[in-house]
């Protein structure tokens, strides 16, 4: 299997897309938080201490897609044409789900874009109410679909 990273002599590389034809292409990424009771309901009725969790997660996660390239060294830089976050409640756990969905009409794929914002925006989650849980446990981070490019879709 040959590795687009490196090159003929082993030595790390930026792959060069500019031949590559420009297409739509989306990501999407999902992620859990589990934690305690407590720590669920201050996010729930929103009486933490350092403000909005959730609404704050969603922003991380939007600057985590943005700042991709900045944090994985082969990610190419990109013009990302849109960025949606969902979190959905997961009472049974108790916990969240944040799933980040990024687009763009490029070169090269987003899923490390949507990989990226989910873990930023989850890691953020648990930076605002440590206090009150540190057993969180961060789970199943991971691409659930992608379409557009030479490889074509790919569904969870």
């Amino acid at each position: 299997m040959n590795l687009t990273h490196l090159d003929e002599k082993d030595r790390p590389k930026m792959v060069d897309v500019s031949d590559k034809n420009q297409t739509t292409r989306v990501a999407i990424a999902s992620g859990i938080i589990e934690m305690s009771q407590d720590a669920y309901d201050a996010i729930v009725t929103q009486k933490t201490k350092k403000g909005p969790v959730l609404q704050t997660a969603v922003i991380a996660a939007i600057m985590g897609c943005k700042k991709t390239s900045e944090l994985i060294p082969m990610c190419h830089p990109l013009n990302l044409s849109g960025i949606n976050c969902d979190v959905e409640e997961l009472p049974e756990l108790p916990g969240f789900k944040l799933s980040v969905t990024a687009k763009l009409t490029g070169q090269t794929g987003v899923e490390m874009e949507a990989l990226t914002g989910t873990s930023i925006g989850l890691l953020t989650i648990y930076d605002m109410v440590k206090a009150i849980d540190k057993a969180m446990v961060i789970r199943s981070v991971q691409l659930e679909e992608k379409s557009g490019g030479k490889s074509g879709d790919f569904k969870r």
